[in-house]
Protein backbone atom coordinates (compact mmCIF):
# COMPACT_ATOMS: atom_id res chain seq x y z
CA UNK A 1 0.00 0.00 0.00
CA UNK A 2 1.13 3.11 -0.71
CA UNK A 3 0.64 6.32 1.64
CA UNK A 4 0.50 9.87 -0.34
CA UNK A 5 1.39 12.36 1.93
CA UNK A 6 -0.27 15.85 1.73
CA UNK A 7 2.37 18.29 1.54
CA UNK A 8 6.43 18.13 0.91
CA UNK A 9 6.21 20.22 4.55
CA UNK A 10 7.61 17.70 7.29
CA UNK A 11 4.59 16.13 9.32
CA UNK A 12 3.27 17.95 12.76
CA UNK A 13 2.80 14.15 14.30
CA UNK A 14 4.32 10.96 12.93
CA UNK A 15 3.08 7.53 14.13
CA UNK A 16 4.57 4.30 12.20
CA UNK A 17 3.80 0.69 13.54
CA UNK A 18 1.62 1.60 16.20
CA UNK A 19 0.72 -1.30 18.08
CA UNK A 20 -1.73 -1.58 21.14
CA UNK A 21 -3.43 -4.61 23.38
CA UNK A 22 -5.93 -4.69 26.29
CA UNK A 23 -6.17 -7.59 28.33
CA UNK A 24 -4.31 -10.07 25.25
CA UNK A 25 -6.47 -8.56 23.05
CA UNK A 26 -4.79 -6.66 20.02
CA UNK A 27 -6.69 -3.86 19.17
CA UNK A 28 -4.11 -1.82 16.85
CA UNK A 29 -1.76 -3.57 15.05
CA UNK A 30 1.35 -1.94 12.76
CA UNK A 31 -0.56 1.22 12.48
CA UNK A 32 1.35 4.47 10.31
CA UNK A 33 -0.53 8.01 10.61
CA UNK A 34 0.91 11.44 9.15
CA UNK A 35 -0.60 14.73 10.62
CA UNK A 36 0.17 17.75 8.75
CA UNK A 37 0.12 21.46 9.43
CA UNK A 38 -3.36 22.85 8.13
CA UNK A 39 -4.58 19.14 7.02
CA UNK A 40 -7.92 18.03 8.24
CA UNK A 41 -7.19 14.29 8.11
CA UNK A 42 -9.97 12.17 8.28
CA UNK A 43 -9.81 9.16 10.26
CA UNK A 44 -12.88 6.14 9.65
CA UNK A 45 -13.41 2.80 9.84
CA UNK A 46 -16.33 0.51 11.69
CA UNK A 47 -16.80 0.75 16.19
CA UNK A 48 -14.56 -1.71 16.92
CA UNK A 49 -11.63 -0.58 14.00
CA UNK A 50 -9.63 1.10 16.21
CA UNK A 51 -9.77 4.62 15.66
CA UNK A 52 -10.69 5.68 19.56
CA UNK A 53 -7.51 3.28 20.72
CA UNK A 54 -5.23 5.48 18.24
CA UNK A 55 -6.85 8.95 19.03
CA UNK A 56 -6.21 8.06 22.74
CA UNK A 57 -2.64 7.08 22.14
CA UNK A 58 -1.88 10.36 20.18
CA UNK A 59 -3.40 12.43 23.46
CA UNK A 60 -1.46 10.94 26.22
CA UNK A 61 -4.40 8.85 27.27
CA UNK A 62 -2.64 5.38 26.41
CA UNK A 63 0.97 4.17 25.59
CA UNK A 64 1.20 2.43 22.92
CA UNK A 65 3.07 -1.26 23.00
CA UNK A 66 4.61 -0.98 20.13
CA UNK A 67 5.91 1.52 17.60
CA UNK A 68 6.80 4.99 18.31
CA UNK A 69 5.15 8.92 17.80
CA UNK A 70 7.44 11.56 16.66
CA UNK A 71 6.18 15.62 17.30
CA UNK A 72 7.86 17.80 14.86
CA UNK A 73 10.55 15.25 14.02
CA UNK A 74 11.61 14.11 17.80
CA UNK A 75 10.58 10.94 19.14
CA UNK A 76 7.61 11.67 22.34
CA UNK A 77 6.40 9.27 24.90
CA UNK A 78 3.50 10.46 26.51
CA UNK A 79 2.67 9.51 30.10
CA UNK A 80 -0.70 11.65 30.45
CA UNK A 81 -3.12 13.70 28.66
CA UNK A 82 -1.67 16.78 30.32
CA UNK A 83 1.79 15.96 29.16
CA UNK A 84 0.33 15.78 25.48
CA UNK A 85 -1.81 18.68 26.07
CA UNK A 86 1.51 20.74 26.94
CA UNK A 87 3.42 19.21 24.18
CA UNK A 88 0.36 21.12 21.71
CA UNK A 89 -1.93 17.96 21.46
CA UNK A 90 -5.53 18.29 22.26
CA UNK A 91 -8.35 16.31 21.87
CA UNK A 92 -12.14 17.24 21.66
CA UNK A 93 -14.40 14.72 22.89
CA UNK A 94 -18.28 13.76 21.43
CA UNK A 95 -19.59 13.78 24.52
CA UNK A 96 -18.57 17.80 26.29
CA UNK A 97 -16.40 18.26 29.06
CA UNK A 98 -17.99 21.73 30.48
CA UNK A 99 -19.31 22.66 33.71
CA UNK A 100 -22.65 24.23 32.51
CA UNK A 101 -23.11 26.85 35.69
CA UNK A 102 -19.21 27.85 35.15
CA UNK A 103 -18.64 30.90 32.17
CA UNK A 104 -17.02 30.72 29.41
CA UNK A 105 -13.92 32.12 30.29
CA UNK A 106 -14.03 29.84 33.35
CA UNK A 107 -14.18 26.55 31.50
CA UNK A 108 -11.81 27.54 28.86
CA UNK A 109 -9.09 28.37 31.59
CA UNK A 110 -10.38 25.83 34.30
CA UNK A 111 -7.29 24.28 36.52
CA UNK A 112 -4.81 27.01 34.78
CA UNK A 113 -6.67 30.40 35.50
CA UNK A 114 -4.39 33.00 35.63
CA UNK A 115 -3.33 34.69 38.86
CA UNK A 116 -2.46 37.96 40.08
CA UNK A 117 -1.89 38.77 43.82
CA UNK A 118 -3.03 35.50 45.07
CA UNK A 119 -6.06 35.98 43.51
CA UNK A 120 -7.88 34.58 39.90
CA UNK A 121 -7.07 37.21 37.92
CA UNK A 122 -10.55 37.42 35.83
CA UNK A 123 -10.27 40.50 34.05
CA UNK A 124 -7.24 38.81 31.88
CA UNK A 125 -9.16 35.77 31.81
CA UNK A 126 -11.62 36.83 29.60
CA UNK A 127 -9.38 39.58 27.71
CA UNK A 128 -7.70 36.14 26.68
CA UNK A 129 -11.04 34.17 26.37
CA UNK A 130 -12.06 37.02 23.98
CA UNK A 131 -8.79 36.99 21.40
CA UNK A 132 -8.97 33.50 21.47
CA UNK A 133 -12.87 33.45 20.18
CA UNK A 134 -11.99 36.37 17.95
CA UNK A 135 -9.60 34.68 16.36
CA UNK A 136 -11.70 31.63 15.04
CA UNK A 137 -13.87 34.56 14.36
CA UNK A 138 -16.55 33.91 16.37
CA UNK A 139 -17.46 37.61 18.47
CA UNK A 140 -21.09 36.70 19.42
CA UNK A 141 -20.20 34.27 22.44
CA UNK A 142 -19.28 36.60 25.59
CA UNK A 143 -16.36 34.90 28.03
CA UNK A 144 -19.11 36.23 30.92
CA UNK A 145 -21.77 33.60 29.79
CA UNK A 146 -22.58 30.44 31.62
CA UNK A 147 -22.11 27.46 29.47
CA UNK A 148 -25.77 26.21 30.07
CA UNK A 149 -26.55 29.11 28.05
CA UNK A 150 -25.11 28.66 25.09
CA UNK A 151 -27.01 26.76 22.19
CA UNK A 152 -25.30 22.99 21.51
CA UNK A 153 -23.30 25.05 18.48
CA UNK A 154 -21.12 27.08 20.97
CA UNK A 155 -20.74 24.77 23.44
CA UNK A 156 -18.58 22.83 21.08
CA UNK A 157 -16.81 26.20 20.19
CA UNK A 158 -16.16 26.50 23.91
CA UNK A 159 -14.88 22.95 23.97
CA UNK A 160 -12.07 24.19 20.49
CA UNK A 161 -11.59 27.53 22.32
CA UNK A 162 -10.90 25.48 25.44
CA UNK A 163 -8.18 22.78 23.48
CA UNK A 164 -6.65 25.76 21.99
CA UNK A 165 -5.83 27.78 24.86
CA UNK A 166 -3.28 25.25 25.66
CA UNK A 167 -1.27 26.71 22.47
CA UNK A 168 -2.57 23.25 20.38
CA UNK A 169 -0.63 22.63 16.94
CA UNK A 170 -2.97 19.05 16.50
CA UNK A 171 -6.62 18.77 17.39
CA UNK A 172 -8.50 15.93 17.19
CA UNK A 173 -12.02 15.63 17.34
CA UNK A 174 -14.43 12.83 17.49
CA UNK A 175 -17.51 12.78 16.36
CA UNK A 176 -17.84 16.97 16.26
CA UNK A 177 -21.51 17.21 14.97
CA UNK A 178 -23.35 14.06 17.12
CA UNK A 179 -24.99 17.00 19.41
CA UNK A 180 -25.55 19.39 16.53
CA UNK A 181 -28.71 20.12 14.73
CA UNK A 182 -28.07 20.49 10.68
CA UNK A 183 -28.02 24.29 10.38
CA UNK A 184 -25.34 24.12 13.66
CA UNK A 185 -23.14 21.81 11.33
CA UNK A 186 -22.48 24.66 8.68
CA UNK A 187 -21.05 26.81 11.69
CA UNK A 188 -18.83 24.02 12.46
CA UNK A 189 -17.82 23.52 8.88
CA UNK A 190 -16.59 27.17 8.91
CA UNK A 191 -14.51 26.39 12.36
CA UNK A 192 -12.99 23.75 10.87
CA UNK A 193 -11.86 26.07 7.86
CA UNK A 194 -10.59 28.56 10.21
CA UNK A 195 -8.84 25.77 12.33
CA UNK A 196 -6.88 25.01 8.83
CA UNK A 197 -6.04 28.58 7.72
CA UNK A 198 -3.94 28.78 11.24
CA UNK A 199 -2.19 26.27 10.20
CA UNK A 200 -3.42 23.36 13.47
CA UNK A 201 -3.69 19.75 12.09
CA UNK A 202 -6.75 18.21 12.55
CA UNK A 203 -7.53 15.04 13.48
CA UNK A 204 -11.34 14.07 11.96
CA UNK A 205 -13.03 11.04 13.51
CA UNK A 206 -16.89 10.64 12.05
CA UNK A 207 -19.21 8.51 10.49
CA UNK A 208 -20.79 10.78 8.60
CA UNK A 209 -19.44 10.09 4.87
CA UNK A 210 -20.57 13.58 3.83
CA UNK A 211 -18.61 15.39 6.50
CA UNK A 212 -15.73 13.40 5.56
CA UNK A 213 -15.86 14.46 2.17
CA UNK A 214 -16.69 17.93 2.83
CA UNK A 215 -13.66 18.49 4.99
CA UNK A 216 -10.79 15.88 4.62
CA UNK A 217 -8.01 16.43 2.74
CA UNK A 218 -6.85 12.71 3.39
CA UNK A 219 -9.07 9.86 4.82
CA UNK A 220 -7.22 6.89 6.95
CA UNK A 221 -9.56 3.73 7.19
CA UNK A 222 -8.80 1.32 10.05
CA UNK A 223 -10.40 -1.95 10.21
CA UNK A 224 -10.21 -4.83 13.05
CA UNK A 225 -7.07 -2.65 14.02
CA UNK A 226 -5.00 -2.77 10.99
CA UNK A 227 -4.40 -0.06 8.45
CA UNK A 228 -6.21 -0.12 5.19
CA UNK A 229 -5.61 2.74 3.46
CA UNK A 230 -4.76 6.36 3.75
CA UNK A 231 -5.48 8.31 0.53
CA UNK A 232 -5.88 11.71 -0.44
CA UNK A 233 -9.58 12.56 -0.40
CA UNK A 234 -10.02 13.80 -4.03
CA UNK A 235 -9.29 10.15 -5.08
CA UNK A 236 -12.01 8.35 -3.29
CA UNK A 237 -15.72 7.95 -3.89
CA UNK A 238 -18.29 6.88 -1.09
CA UNK A 239 -18.37 3.81 -2.86
CA UNK A 240 -14.50 3.01 -2.44
CA UNK A 241 -14.61 4.54 1.05
CA UNK A 242 -17.62 1.89 2.25
CA UNK A 243 -15.47 -0.67 0.42
CA UNK A 244 -12.59 0.06 2.39
CA UNK A 245 -14.65 0.53 5.38
CA UNK A 246 -17.00 -2.89 5.80
CA UNK A 247 -16.53 -4.96 2.44
CA UNK A 248 -19.22 -4.59 0.41
CA UNK A 249 -20.29 -1.20 -1.91
CA UNK A 250 -22.28 1.56 -1.16
CA UNK A 251 -25.85 0.39 -2.87
CA UNK A 252 -25.71 -2.65 -0.23
CA UNK A 253 -25.76 -0.90 2.69
CA UNK A 254 -29.81 -0.96 2.44
CA UNK A 255 -32.23 -3.66 1.90
CA UNK A 256 -34.41 -4.16 -0.69
CA UNK A 257 -37.52 -1.96 -0.46
CA UNK A 258 -41.17 -3.31 -0.02
CA UNK A 259 -42.77 -5.30 -3.02
CA UNK A 260 -46.42 -3.07 -3.24
CA UNK A 261 -48.47 -6.43 -3.79
CA UNK A 262 -47.22 -7.28 0.21
CA UNK A 263 -47.99 -4.48 1.46
CA UNK A 264 -51.48 -4.72 3.66
CA UNK A 265 -53.75 -2.48 5.54
CA UNK A 266 -52.93 1.51 6.51
CA UNK A 267 -52.37 1.13 10.18
CA UNK A 268 -51.94 4.73 10.81
CA UNK A 269 -54.08 7.31 9.05
CA UNK A 270 -53.80 11.08 10.23
CA UNK A 271 -55.64 14.05 8.86
CA UNK A 272 -55.77 17.42 9.79
CA UNK A 273 -53.13 17.07 12.22
CA UNK A 274 -52.43 20.10 13.95
CA UNK A 275 -51.33 21.93 16.65
CA UNK A 276 -48.55 24.58 18.40
CA UNK A 277 -45.93 23.37 15.69
CA UNK A 278 -47.60 21.75 13.09
CA UNK A 279 -50.72 22.43 10.71
CA UNK A 280 -52.93 20.47 8.25
CA UNK A 281 -50.50 17.08 8.38
CA UNK A 282 -51.81 14.65 6.69
CA UNK A 283 -50.63 11.37 5.74
CA UNK A 284 -51.09 7.19 5.60
CA UNK A 285 -48.83 4.45 6.51
CA UNK A 286 -49.45 0.93 5.26
CA UNK A 287 -48.67 -2.36 6.93
CA UNK A 288 -45.15 -3.55 6.14
CA UNK A 289 -44.23 -0.03 4.81
CA UNK A 290 -41.72 1.79 5.67
CA UNK A 291 -42.46 6.15 4.59
CA UNK A 292 -39.25 8.48 5.11
CA UNK A 293 -39.89 12.00 6.87
CA UNK A 294 -37.36 14.29 5.68
CA UNK A 295 -37.03 17.98 5.79
CA UNK A 296 -35.17 20.66 6.81
CA UNK A 297 -34.31 21.30 11.05
CA UNK A 298 -36.66 22.94 12.50
CA UNK A 299 -39.65 22.19 9.87
CA UNK A 300 -41.14 19.66 11.82
CA UNK A 301 -40.43 16.14 11.44
CA UNK A 302 -39.55 15.31 15.19
CA UNK A 303 -42.77 17.54 16.27
CA UNK A 304 -44.83 14.92 13.82
CA UNK A 305 -43.21 12.37 15.31
CA UNK A 306 -44.18 13.49 18.96
CA UNK A 307 -48.00 14.23 18.23
CA UNK A 308 -48.60 10.43 17.00
CA UNK A 309 -46.57 8.96 20.26
CA UNK A 310 -48.68 11.18 22.39
CA UNK A 311 -45.39 13.32 24.18
CA UNK A 312 -46.93 16.55 22.30
CA UNK A 313 -50.66 15.76 20.99
CA UNK A 314 -52.62 16.92 17.85
CA UNK A 315 -55.10 19.61 19.26
CA UNK A 316 -56.70 19.10 15.81
CA UNK A 317 -57.18 16.70 13.55
CA UNK A 318 -57.62 12.82 13.94
CA UNK A 319 -55.65 9.67 14.30
CA UNK A 320 -56.66 6.19 12.78
CA UNK A 321 -55.10 3.07 13.73
CA UNK A 322 -56.08 0.06 11.86
CA UNK A 323 -59.28 1.93 10.93
CA UNK A 324 -60.51 2.47 14.59
CA UNK A 325 -60.13 6.44 15.95
CA UNK A 326 -57.76 6.77 18.78
CA UNK A 327 -56.23 9.72 20.89
CA UNK A 328 -52.57 9.13 21.86
CA UNK A 329 -52.74 11.68 24.76
CA UNK A 330 -49.31 10.63 26.12
CA UNK A 331 -46.80 8.26 25.60
CA UNK A 332 -48.50 5.78 28.03
CA UNK A 333 -51.31 5.94 25.98
CA UNK A 334 -49.63 5.40 22.78
CA UNK A 335 -47.93 2.51 23.73
CA UNK A 336 -51.18 0.58 24.96
CA UNK A 337 -52.39 1.46 20.58
CA UNK A 338 -49.74 -0.23 19.82
CA UNK A 339 -47.20 2.95 18.65
CA UNK A 340 -44.13 3.18 19.58
CA UNK A 341 -41.59 5.68 19.34
CA UNK A 342 -37.29 5.71 18.92
CA UNK A 343 -36.28 8.99 19.84
CA UNK A 344 -33.75 10.88 18.21
CA UNK A 345 -31.31 11.33 21.66
CA UNK A 346 -30.02 7.94 22.29
CA UNK A 347 -28.31 8.32 25.88
CA UNK A 348 -30.21 11.11 26.82
CA UNK A 349 -34.01 9.62 26.13
CA UNK A 350 -33.53 6.36 24.72
CA UNK A 351 -31.56 4.80 27.75
CA UNK A 352 -31.11 4.25 31.34
CA UNK A 353 -27.34 3.69 30.69
CA UNK A 354 -25.71 2.60 34.15
CA UNK A 355 -28.70 -0.16 34.43
CA UNK A 356 -28.75 -3.55 32.32
CA UNK A 357 -29.37 -4.74 28.69
CA UNK A 358 -32.09 -7.10 30.45
CA UNK A 359 -33.41 -4.01 32.87
CA UNK A 360 -33.29 -1.57 29.35
CA UNK A 361 -34.98 -3.77 27.51
CA UNK A 362 -37.72 -4.65 29.76
CA UNK A 363 -38.29 -0.88 30.66
CA UNK A 364 -41.37 0.42 28.30
CA UNK A 365 -43.16 -3.46 28.68
CA UNK A 366 -42.83 -3.08 32.76
CA UNK A 367 -44.08 0.48 32.59
CA UNK A 368 -47.06 0.37 30.43
CA UNK A 369 -47.96 -2.70 31.22
CA UNK A 370 -47.07 -3.13 34.91
CA UNK A 371 -44.75 -5.65 36.54
CA UNK A 372 -46.38 -8.47 35.80
CA UNK A 373 -47.46 -8.50 32.37
CA UNK A 374 -43.97 -7.13 31.77
CA UNK A 375 -42.48 -10.50 32.89
CA UNK A 376 -44.53 -12.70 31.34
CA UNK A 377 -44.42 -14.72 28.15
CA UNK A 378 -41.77 -12.23 26.69
CA UNK A 379 -38.44 -14.56 25.98
CA UNK A 380 -35.86 -12.06 26.52
CA UNK A 381 -33.45 -14.15 24.70
CA UNK A 382 -35.52 -14.28 21.36
CA UNK A 383 -35.64 -10.67 21.67
CA UNK A 384 -31.85 -9.85 22.20
CA UNK A 385 -31.07 -12.38 19.37
CA UNK A 386 -33.81 -11.02 16.90
CA UNK A 387 -31.93 -7.88 17.32
CA UNK A 388 -28.45 -9.69 16.69
CA UNK A 389 -27.13 -7.91 19.82
CA UNK A 390 -23.91 -8.10 20.57
CA UNK A 391 -22.73 -8.46 24.47
CA UNK A 392 -21.41 -10.72 27.27
CA UNK A 393 -25.01 -10.97 28.28
CA UNK A 394 -27.86 -9.68 29.79
CA UNK A 395 -26.78 -8.11 32.83
CA UNK A 396 -24.07 -6.18 31.14
CA UNK A 397 -24.25 -2.52 31.43
CA UNK A 398 -25.55 -0.74 28.69
CA UNK A 399 -22.65 2.20 29.07
CA UNK A 400 -20.14 -0.63 28.03
CA UNK A 401 -21.86 -1.08 24.59
CA UNK A 402 -20.41 0.29 21.51
CA UNK A 403 -23.47 2.52 19.90
CA UNK A 404 -24.43 0.45 17.51
CA UNK A 405 -25.53 -2.11 20.35
CA UNK A 406 -26.99 0.65 22.50
CA UNK A 407 -28.94 0.97 19.24
CA UNK A 408 -30.01 -2.37 19.63
CA UNK A 409 -31.31 -2.32 22.75
CA UNK A 410 -33.01 1.07 21.92
CA UNK A 411 -35.05 -1.02 19.27
CA UNK A 412 -35.23 -4.25 21.66
CA UNK A 413 -37.29 -2.26 24.25
CA UNK A 414 -39.87 -1.20 22.06
CA UNK A 415 -39.93 -4.45 20.29
CA UNK A 416 -40.86 -5.93 24.11
CA UNK A 417 -44.50 -4.04 23.91
CA UNK A 418 -45.16 -6.10 20.12
CA UNK A 419 -45.83 -2.48 18.33
CA UNK A 420 -47.75 -2.46 15.17
CA UNK A 421 -46.69 1.05 14.45
CA UNK A 422 -42.87 1.95 15.14
CA UNK A 423 -41.82 5.77 15.00
CA UNK A 424 -37.97 6.06 14.35
CA UNK A 425 -36.39 9.52 14.65
CA UNK A 426 -32.66 9.18 13.33
CA UNK A 427 -32.24 5.40 14.24
CA UNK A 428 -28.58 5.50 13.26
CA UNK A 429 -26.97 8.99 13.90
CA UNK A 430 -23.32 8.30 15.71
CA UNK A 431 -23.48 4.50 14.71
CA UNK A 432 -20.95 3.22 12.10
CA UNK A 433 -21.66 1.98 8.46
CA UNK A 434 -21.23 -1.65 9.40
CA UNK A 435 -23.93 -1.42 12.32
CA UNK A 436 -26.12 0.97 10.18
CA UNK A 437 -26.49 -1.89 7.91
CA UNK A 438 -27.52 -4.09 10.68
CA UNK A 439 -30.39 -0.87 11.98
CA UNK A 440 -31.61 -1.03 8.42
CA UNK A 441 -32.30 -4.86 8.48
CA UNK A 442 -34.11 -4.83 11.64
CA UNK A 443 -36.34 -2.07 10.24
CA UNK A 444 -37.03 -4.05 7.20
CA UNK A 445 -38.09 -7.07 8.65
CA UNK A 446 -40.49 -5.70 11.29
CA UNK A 447 -41.66 -4.11 7.94
CA UNK A 448 -41.77 -7.43 6.75
CA UNK A 449 -43.78 -9.10 9.76
CA UNK A 450 -46.47 -6.15 9.31
CA UNK A 451 -44.88 -3.34 11.12
CA UNK A 452 -45.70 0.07 9.81
CA UNK A 453 -42.73 2.51 10.10
CA UNK A 454 -42.58 6.23 10.18
CA UNK A 455 -38.52 6.56 9.57
CA UNK A 456 -37.21 10.63 10.23
CA UNK A 457 -33.34 10.92 9.20
CA UNK A 458 -31.11 13.51 8.40
CA UNK A 459 -28.86 11.50 6.21
CA UNK A 460 -30.55 11.90 2.89
CA UNK A 461 -28.93 8.90 1.19
CA UNK A 462 -29.93 6.40 4.26
CA UNK A 463 -33.57 8.39 4.01
CA UNK A 464 -33.96 7.51 0.01
CA UNK A 465 -32.11 4.30 0.30
CA UNK A 466 -34.43 2.96 2.79
CA UNK A 467 -37.99 4.73 2.38
CA UNK A 468 -40.59 3.20 0.31
CA UNK A 469 -42.46 6.66 -0.02
CA UNK A 470 -40.58 9.94 1.08
CA UNK A 471 -43.67 12.96 2.67
CA UNK A 472 -41.30 16.08 2.74
CA UNK A 473 -41.89 18.84 5.51
CA UNK A 474 -41.88 22.53 5.65
CA UNK A 475 -42.44 25.11 8.10
CA UNK A 476 -44.36 22.39 10.22
CA UNK A 477 -46.81 21.50 7.10
CA UNK A 478 -46.21 18.58 4.40
CA UNK A 479 -45.04 19.75 1.28
CA UNK A 480 -45.13 16.95 -0.63
CA UNK A 481 -44.97 13.54 -1.12
CA UNK A 482 -42.55 11.74 -3.83
CA UNK A 483 -41.98 7.81 -4.85
CA UNK A 484 -39.54 5.72 -3.67
CA UNK A 485 -35.79 6.19 -4.83
CA UNK A 486 -36.59 10.07 -5.58
CA UNK A 487 -33.03 12.01 -5.95
CA UNK A 488 -31.73 14.53 -3.31
CA UNK A 489 -32.45 17.27 -5.60
CA UNK A 490 -36.08 16.28 -5.50
CA UNK A 491 -36.43 16.31 -1.43
CA UNK A 492 -34.25 19.30 -0.95
CA UNK A 493 -36.65 21.44 -3.31
CA UNK A 494 -39.69 20.41 -1.44
CA UNK A 495 -38.14 21.12 1.78
CA UNK A 496 -37.03 24.34 1.12
CA UNK A 497 -40.64 25.33 0.48
CA UNK A 498 -40.49 25.29 -3.34
CA UNK A 499 -42.70 23.10 -6.27
CA UNK A 500 -41.26 20.20 -8.55
CA UNK A 501 -41.06 21.40 -12.05
CA UNK A 502 -43.58 19.32 -14.06
CA UNK A 503 -41.51 16.16 -15.87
Amino acid sequence: MVVTGLTDEAPAVRMRAIGKQFFGNSVLRDVDLDLYPGEVHALVGENGAGKSTLMKILAGVHRPDAGTVELGGEDVTFGSPRQAQAAGISIVHQEFNLLGDRTVAENVFLGREPVRRGQVDRKRMEADTAELLDGLGERGISPRTAVRRLPVAHQQVVEIVKALSTDAKVLAMDEPTAALADHEVELLYGLVKRLRERGIAVLYVSHRLREVFDLSQRITVLKDGELVTCTPTKELTSDQLVRHMVGRPLEAQFPDLADEAHLGRTRLSVRGGGNARLSGIGLDVRAGEIVGLAGLQGAGRSAVARAICGVDPFTEGTVELDGSPVTPTSPRSAIRHGIAFVTEDRKGDGLALRQSVRDNALLVRRAAFGRARGLGALDLAALLRSVTLVSRGPDQEVRYLSGGNQQKVVLAKWLAVEPNVLVVDEPTRGIDVGAKRAVYDLLRGLAREGVAILMISSELPELIGMSDRVLVMHEGRLAGELPAGPTEEAVMTLATGHELEAA
